[in-house]
């Protein structure tokens, strides 16, 4: 039996658990949990008239996921603070979330021939009891079927569910586009939502079709209360939601405090809108079909039941050939970045006079962005297969979205294209160089232009922002979104660090398709690169006592694996110096780099010859101690050929042994592992056999770890269960072996 009870507006009464529902998902296990005729197919059809359909046949559930079944599902994510993904792989019975685990309410229903299923979140419905002489009444109800999902296949762009019931089948698509060379396009902060039906029992049916966000998407802080507008843009109608109170350039729980979501669709005959209180607008829509247009303004408080806002769509007699509704998420905020104390405003305000504009842009292109995202799934995917089969694959799609949704495109202070980057859930600091690092994979694989644009910031501080140091900052901010530097020297110093990770990636841009934009831009930069270079020198072939980019672990002592970027950075000064016509520089530095190289091959190998050490070996140094050399990584994509064959080789061997069943330990004594670092040893070592096994241990761990949040960077390579980080752009250190082959000569 369905608990009833009569409830005031937002109150929810639990007949059955999410857990449940998630367990019992689809039309089998809701139809054998309620048995009885549930109020919504009673539902009134055509003329006020009871339309008494039947339960739908019990069918088993085939679920599957492809290529892999993610840890959370990427459902719109653009950039750090339009963020939302699904923690399950059932689209009905889970609300979506923001990356940082705040609920974040986006519901969806379809009537099928007068019968009302669940296909997205996790909503209850208000219907109408009898209530005697004493007023209005009503009951709170979960919701009493869903469809059942028969497929989830992630690309590199798209998340794609798979329903059906009643002789229907519909299918959600979550497209958040990544766009390569297209500045405006990939400035835009929105998100497509596809929603297309179809008959597949030769019969037509009557098929209604409804979505909704809550308030819980303007912010994580319940107290807060937000004001909406309904705005018609050109052939789009949009909900424009904000705080009543916002506060510029200041984030809540993570949320921006300032700016609108946009929540949008496609103006065609059959829509109808409602904004309310969350069970009585989906039970207006369950019992009707359509929505009353009522609500006003605000402001309301978002609370524990957020207020909802909804569109509902008449797709008419649904035949064989489908139907199809196209929905958008977005976030729009002026301004977007602090610099230096100057407001840099986000780069789609340079193509677009008004939020109005880009998002009926934005519709308008829905098709051909569409097709666009298929193109460049297509190449990704067989790319990624060609490297390292199925599970290499899998690995990306998961990996793409995550790293672009860490960053986001400004207009710098001179009105050129800039982007920054989110230190998304570790410190939060703004563009940090060693997360730059091992997220430049993807940028180096796919689109270079936007690494030089991710650079372009960190370089004009040096330049002329006023850090004090000779080596290269840390990052540009404390706290996102304020870039406002470290003009007092105090910051989070990794020396060797970052200025390696500096003049790596400045040295990745002369290779591969951006040769000839890469020359110009290191020549443009070239004094301090010079400079970064020069400190290295001063600082090798022993680091000394320092940070570096696993911080969690400590500052280390003569580490072989900072020495080793240190000094292949040595040597990209070289290949810069080549770039910038200075060859008696490029000798310089490239002889600098061999004779440190001696030094390292004499105090890296374990006395043993099985491994390289954590620590330059010797009296008081690291024997015994092994760790992961990811940084051999940059000695093979800038062809520098300073490690040694044999070295190579005898790591090969030795990670092979050491390996757990989730993948590569990231240092003696621990079993934590680190994705990023794995993807980095796999291209280093992409010709020997212990790369497919790290692709396919990586991929076990994503593959099946419990933790049901966007996919976290550091896990236990024992248990595959996150120990800390999630939603990070360092994922896009996935593209490692991709990046090697883009910078092949």
């Amino acid at each position: 039996m369905i608990k009833q009870y009569k409830a005031d507006p937002g109150r929810a009464g639990a007949a059955i658990s999410r857990r449940d529902l998630l367990r019992w998902s689809g039309a089998a296990g809701l139809s054998a949990l309620f048995t009885e005729d549930a109020v919504i197919a009673q539902s009134t059809g055509p003329g006020g008239a009871p339309n008494a359909t039947a339960q739908a046949e019990p069918t088993p559930t085939t679920l599957a996921a492809t290529p892999i079944r993610p840890p959370a599902v990427p459902l719109a994510v653009r950039q750090p603070y339009l963020s939302a993904w699904l923690p399950a792989t059932l689209l009905p019975g889970t609300w979506p979330q923001f990356w940082q685990g705040s609920t974040m309410q986006m519901a969806g229903i379809v009537r099928i021939d007068g019968t009302a299923y669940l296909f997205m979140g996790d909503p209850k419905l208000a219907l109408p009891a009898p209530n005697g002489n004493h007023g209005p009444a009503r009951t709170v109800h979960d919701f009493p079927r869903a469809l059942d999902q028969t497929a989830l296949k992630v690309t590199p762009t798209c998340s794609r569910f798979e329903l059906r019931a009643a002789g229907v089948a519909l299918v959600v698509e979550f497209l958040s586009p990544i766009e390569p060379g297209d500045l405006k396009r990939q400035s835009i902060p929105l998100s497509y939502i596809h929603v297309t039906v179809r008959s597949i029992d030769g019969s037509r049916h009557k098929v209604e079709l409804y979505m909704d966000i809550g308030g819980d998407w303007v912010s994580g802080d319940r107290g807060r209360k937000i004001t909406s507008r309904l705005k018609h843009a050109k052939g789009v109608r949009a909900w424009a939601l904000q705080l009543e109170q916002p506060q510029p350039l200041t984030e809540q729980k993570e949320f921006a405090a300032w700016g609108s979501i946009l929540w949008a669709t496609s103006r065609h005959h059959g829509l109808s809108v409602q904004f309310g209180d969350g069970p009585v607008v989906r039970g207006q829509f369950a019992r009707h079909g359509s929505l009353t247009a009522s609500g006003d303004s605000g402001p309301y408080a978002i609370g524990e039941h957020p207020p909802v806002f909804g569109f509902s769509v008449d797709l008419g007699h649904v035949g064989a050939t489908a139907q199809h509704t196209t929905f958008s998420i977005g976030h729009v905020r002026q301004p977007a970045i602090n610099y230096l104390g100057k407001h840099l405003a986000p780069l789609w305000t340079s193509y677009f006079k008004g939020w109005e504009e880009m998002l009926a842009f934005f519709h308008q292109d829905a098709e051909a962005a569409f097709e666009r995202a298929r193109r460049l799934d297509a190449r990704v995917i067989a790319d990624a297969r060609e490297v390292g089969g199925t599970s290499y694959e899998g690995l990306c799609v998961l990996a793409l979205r995550q790293a672009y949704g860490g960053t986001e495109l400004v207009q710098g202070p001179d009105g050129e294209p800039w982007a920054f980057l989110k230190e998304i859930s570790s410190d939060g600091n703004v563009s940090t160089v060693d997360v730059l690092y091992p997220a430049a994979p993807v940028w180096i694989y796919l689109d270079p232009g936007y690494l030089k644009l991710l650079l372009t910031p960190l370089l004009a501080y040096a330049e002329k922002g006023g850090w004090p140091g000779v080596f290269a900052e840390h990052d540009l901010g404390a706290a996102y979104p304020h870039a406002t530097g470290h003009n007092d020297g105090k910051e989070e110093d990794m020396p060797v660090e970052e200025s390696g990770d500096m003049l790596i990636l400045m040295a990745a841009l002369l290779r591969g398709a951006m040769a000839e934009d890469g020359k110009a831009f290191v020549i443009e930069h070239y004094q301090i690169l010079k400079q970064w270079a020069d400190y290295l020198t001063r600082n090798l072939p022993d680091p000394g006592f320092q940070n570096q980019t696993d911080d969690f672990a400590g500052s280390i002592a003569h580490s072989v694996n900072l020495a080793i970027k240190g000094i292949v950075a040595v040597a990209a000064m070289g290949q810069i110096a080549t770039a910038a016509h200075q060859p008696e520089q490029a000798a310089h530095y490239r002889s600098l780099a061999e004779e440190y190289m001696k030094f390292w091959t004499q105090h890296a190998i374990d006395p043993s010859g099985e491994h390289l050490d954590l620590t330059y070996n010797g009296a008081g140094g690291g024997d015994g101690t092994w760790g992961t050399l990811y940084n051999g990584f940059a000695d093979r994509m800038l062809a520098t050929g300073l490690i040694p064959e044999s070295i190579r080789k005898m790591q090969a061997a030795w990670y092979a042994k050491v390996s757990n069943a989730f993948g590569l330990p990231l240092q003696a004594p621990h079993s934590y592992a680190k994705t990023d670092w794995e993807m980095f040893v796999a291209a280093w070592l992409a010709d020997e056999p212990i790369k497919q096994q790290l692709m396919e241990r990586v991929y076990a761990y994503a593959n099946t770890t419990p933790q049901r949040l966007p996919f976290s960077d550091w896990y236990s390579s024992v248990t595959g269960n996150s120990i800390a980080f999630r939603a990070r752009p360092v994922q896009g250190g996935i593209f490692a072996p991709l990046a090697l082959r883009a910078t092949a000569r």
